[in-house]
């Protein structure tokens, strides 16, 4: 459904902008200052403080940036452009050399889409084995190059950039960020939302994050997805689309039109692998959810605010606002209402058939924009105490707890940011720490919203991070009732203080021989390349891919042992709830599978999808030590 059913519901929802007129206000009468600095006569629009437009930039640099993902055979590639005049070109080319080559290559030219100012190219029978230059070009007047990686399959360790929060309070270049990435290289960054918070004009807050990070952006894969600044909401639960009464948002639903929010996905997702399903949601928003493999590393993309219920008028009002709690004594269970979504039962349904095809992966990884938890105490300033955020994904919490068990079925960590706060946790479902790692990572400028993790007891929980210079670490519930095992967190010491406000980023080493994943957590002014460099307190951790599974093991079925294939996929599913309790890449030709309960199970087997069964009901009792079973693919 991807490739074919995508690109014409692309060609069909943006073909009108194409041939529309370059409208003043191209998102309505009313909203007509929506993008304005990027619209209209915007090169005579001088800002109130003076000076010259906010967009108007030398022409030879109209070409600002670009950002790209390949995968299964096909490369997509966005060109951003600052706004151009009338009797400026309109397409963009897009270029290539190849190593063996002296001069460009044109491979394809595009419109300019208006509003936004993007161009789009998408390649087919994309040859990920090379290195490749590429040039985007606007006719003589700009171009911007970069590099497309090969996918880096031969590369044991795969690191991962993840960032998110750039507030744009603190304007300017992000230079030792960029630096530290630059020397550490990492395969992929992920940008896991608000790039902006420029609200209401989102090509500014776009070119903003696009220049400051383009050195680092334009030679290798990029993941961004936006968040509810991006789109210019305070909060966004997105309830399918519905139309919010306010830029606030509890009620649920998006409040500009959805020209601006597709306007705004357009920008920051079209270079994303196709949609898994691109059918729209109500009033013709688009969605993005797939899946990126990059180098042997399978990651799903997720939208956790696109069908995600609004609070107000569902639940009771227990603080300052519908989406904060602050009753000490509310019953948690009473918030958690049986037609509450959070992911929605489209993507749940995603996240089942992504888990069972491990093609081209080894292991796999969750990104989406904000924690399965509220793992923060002080929200705003370090006086402002709050028991429950409504905002996070650990509300509701059965929604919760049903992504999270689709995450721990693939032994998978998942990724992001949004809370302006660094935490490693480890997420409990049915009982402390039988679930997978959460790793949200600092705001890189944490200018907007501060907060901290400060347990008013100031105890440590139980069984605490043995060695750790943090305090409080162990395990907790959050406001809403959710078990936590802090494993690592990242305060700010001093907001007012540009080096004490605890901005930064994180890396991800995914080790595919050991099956390792190491979490790293990195200050904005820290020098990587001095000598003792030193992270956040208490990072890094290094977790096992097996350990985002943390039931209790009670026994194991037979050995499998695999005469003709090596490190095959095995499923297991409980016989008495007919649920798959993990779908894994192995390693090696041999397995014991682990089991979490004393009823039959089946197991199945193959060598990228679990396609043939191999046990149909047999206890963990019947497993001894001693049975192996041969089995030939």
């Amino acid at each position: 459904m991807r490739f074919g059913l995508a690109l014409l519901l692309f060609m069909l929802g943006f073909l009108p902008g194409l041939l529309a007129q370059e409208s003043a206000q191209p998102f309505g009468a009313d909203f007509p200052n929506l993008d304005s600095d990027a619209v209209g006569e915007w090169w005579n629009r001088v800002p109130k403080k003076g000076g010259k437009p906010r967009l108007l930039v030398p022409r030879e640099d109209v070409v600002a940036f670009a950002i790209y993902t390949h995968d299964r055979g096909v490369l997509k590639l966005t060109c951003q452009l600052y706004p151009l005049k009338p009797d400026e070109p309109r397409e963009v080319h897009l270029e290539f050399k190849h190593s063996n080559e002296e001069q460009w290559q044109i491979a394809q030219t595009q419109p300019v889409i208006f509003p936004g100012w993007s161009s789009h190219f998408r390649v087919e029978d994309w040859d990920n084995t090379k290195d490749v230059q590429y040039r985007v070009r606007l006719g003589n007047l700009s171009s911007f190059e970069g590099l497309i990686r090969k996918d880096p399959v031969d590369k044991d360790e795969i690191v991962v950039g993840s960032l998110g929060c750039n507030s744009s309070r603190t304007p300017g270049p992000r230079s030792m960020i960029v630096q530290n990435l630059i020397e550490q290289d990492p395969d992929l960054l992920f940008f896991s939302g608000d790039q902006t918070y420029n609200h209401t004009q989102h090509t500014y807050g776009w070119l903003e994050f696009g220049i400051q990070f383009r050195e680092v952006l334009k030679d290798r894969p990029v993941i961004t997805i936006p968040d509810d600044h991006d789109v210019g909401q305070a909060n966004i639960w997105g309830e399918n689309g519905k139309k919010a009464a306010t830029p606030q948002g509890p009620q649920g639903g998006f409040y500009y039109p959805p020209s601006y929010v597709n306007m705004v996905q357009r920008c920051q997702t079209w270079h994303l692998p196709d949609a898994y399903d691109p059918t729209p949601i109500d009033r013709d928003i688009g969605v993005y959810y797939t899946s990126l493999r990059v180098g042997g590393i399978d990651f799903a993309i997720l939208e956790d605010r696109k069908f995600k219920s609004g609070p107000e008028g569902k639940i009771p009002k227990m603080g300052p606002r519908p989406d904060h709690i602050n009753d000490p004594k509310y019953d948690r269970k009473s918030v958690d209402l049986p037609q509450l979504k959070l992911l929605g039962d489209r993507q749940l349904h995603f996240l089942d058939q992504w888990g069972e095809d491990w093609t081209g992966a080894q292991m796999k990884a969750v990104l989406s924009q904000t924690a399965f938890c509220g793992a923060v105490h002080l929200h705003g300033k370090p006086d402002n105490r709050l028991l429950a955020d409504l905002d996070c994904n650990g509300w509701p919490q059965t929604g919760r707890n049903l992504a999270l068990t689709k995450i721990r079925k693939v032994w998978a960590p998942h990724l992001c940011g949004d809370q302006h706060l660094a935490v490693l946790v480890q997420h409990g479902i049915d009982g402390p720490n039988d679930g997978p790692y959460g790793f949200t990572s600092p705001a890189i400028v944490n200018t907007i919203y501060g907060r901290w993790w400060h347990p008013l007891d100031e105890t440590a929980g139980e069984y605490p991070v043995e060695g750790s210079p943090l305090p409080w670490t162990g395990q907790y519930e959050d406001g809403l009732g959710n078990p936590i095992r802090m494993i690592a967190y990242a305060n700010p010491e001093d907001r007012t203080q540009e080096t004490l406000r605890a901005d930064g980023y994180g890396l991800v080493r995914f080790r595919k021989s050991e099956r390792s994943i190491e979490f790293e957590c990195w200050h904005r002014f820290t020098d990587v390349t001095a000598e003792g460099a030193k992270q956040f307190p208490g990072w890094p951790v290094t977790i096992r891919s097996q350990d985002n599974d943390g039931r209790e093991v009670v026994g194991h079925l037979p050995e499998l042992k695999f005469t003709n294939a090596e490190s095959p996929v095995v499923q297991v599913i409980s016989e008495s709830t007919n649920e798959v309790l993990y779908t894994v890449r192995i390693q090696g030709n041999s397995f014991r599978p682990p089991v979490y309960e004393s009823g039959s199970h089946m197991v199945r087997v193959g060598r990228d999808k679990p396609e043939q069964t191999v046990i149909r009901r047999m206890t963990s009792k019947q497993g001894d030590r001693g049975k192996i079973l041969q089995i030939k693919l």
